[in-house]
């Protein structure tokens, strides 16, 4: 059955470069018109990869929690977290904390984990007085127009992620893991495919390889998804990078991408993949009320820079373990 088929009676806004807008009358108790409309809801994310819904007038975390539960249950707890949040409500969180005149390049939240949240729920309490759109990008289409001879290499290899944990910047270890204990720690990557070296000064450092090409568990569509730009030094301010090496070195950053056999990613392919996607964002500036639900699988989505007061809440559901999310030696030997 056509995904737009079980959505008939909402009728959605289509408009180029932008996400697929829906406009509601203030239903007065948003949760239970969300609960009302969750199945259409949940198909148009999948058809369209990302869905405006403007007009619920929300307004704190506690009706933002009640409308998330309504459209997908229970919400997931954040694990192997880059940057600490503030939790608000059950299963809501703060957007991740960045400067506001520094934009969170596109990603796939969490990609680097086992079991990733396939649907990413967004709602807007306090629009920022200039920019600060959550931006999205169809990952196929960024696939489609990456080089063949760079995304084959990644599709072979997957891309390996690398993280030095400390107690300056970042996640530290129990907003990361939930626990300091190092043998809890440690059962996690085991049990999460994530090496890791407990360094001298009792740091922890960890490595995880992951697919960088996978495909949409529902539609099959093979998605371009990961976080090997946004995660990479030279991502980072040229400014800000300086200072990391400085103070920890090259092998001592929070975090850094490479490509899935350890080599180093160079500057010119992270700027190839931050104007790919540039080539491919849709945004629309945030009205306060509004609601954005990302498929997180076929979407990748960015935070741009702002001014003024900001106020995003964020929820993560749906979890899934991807059949193809590790590099298997059969695709490294095509």
């Amino acid at each position: 059955m056509p995904f737009s088929s079980l959505a008939a009676p909402l009728e959605v806004e289509l408009r180029p470069h932008r996400p697929a807008l829906l406009r509601v009358d203030s239903p007065g108790d948003a949760p239970n018109w969300a609960g009302e409309h969750r199945e259409a809801l949940r198909a148009l994310v999948t058809e369209h990869g990302a869905l405006l819904v403007r007009g619920l007038g929300l307004r704190d975390a506690d009706q933002v929690g009640a409308v998330f539960a309504r459209i997908t249950g229970e919400l997931m707890p954040e694990r192997e977290a880059f940057a600490p949040r503030e939790v608000l409500a059950p299963g809501v969180y703060s957007a991740t904390p960045w400067p506001a005149n520094q934009p969170m390049c596109m990603h796939h939240e969490l990609s680097y984990t086992l079991d990733v949240p396939s649907l990413m729920l967004f709602a807007c309490l306090t629009a920022a007085a200039e920019g600060g759109a959550t931006a999205v990008a169809d990952a196929e289409e960024v696939l489609d127009a990456l080089p063949a001879s760079l995304t084959e290499r990644f599709e072979r290899e997957g891309w390996l992620l690398t993280r030095s944990y400390n107690d300056e910047i970042g996640a530290s270890l129990a907003e990361s893991f939930g626990t300091e204990d190092r043998e809890e720690i440690e059962r996690y990557c085991r049990a999460h495919a994530i090496e890791f070296t407990w360094r001298p000064d009792g740091s922890l450092y960890t490595e995880q390889r992951r697919s960088a090409v996978v495909r949409h568990p529902v539609t099959g569509r093979r998605c371009w998804f990961n976080q090997i730009a946004f995660l990479n030094e030279w991502t980072l301010s040229p400014e800000v990078r300086e200072y990391l090496v400085d103070m920890y070195g090259e092998d001592g950053l929070p975090f850094n991408t490479r490509y899935g056999d350890g080599t180093p990613i160079g500057e010119e392919v992270v700027e190839l993949l931050n104007s790919t996607y540039e080539a491919h964002t849709r945004r629309e500036p945030w009205q306060a009320g509004d609601l954005l639900l990302v498929d997180n699988i076929s979407t990748a989505h960015s935070r741009e820079p702002f001014g003024g007061e900001r106020q995003v809440l964020v929820g993560m559901a749906e979890p899934h373990r991807l059949a193809d999310g590790r590099p298997t030696p059969e695709a490294s030997e095509r």
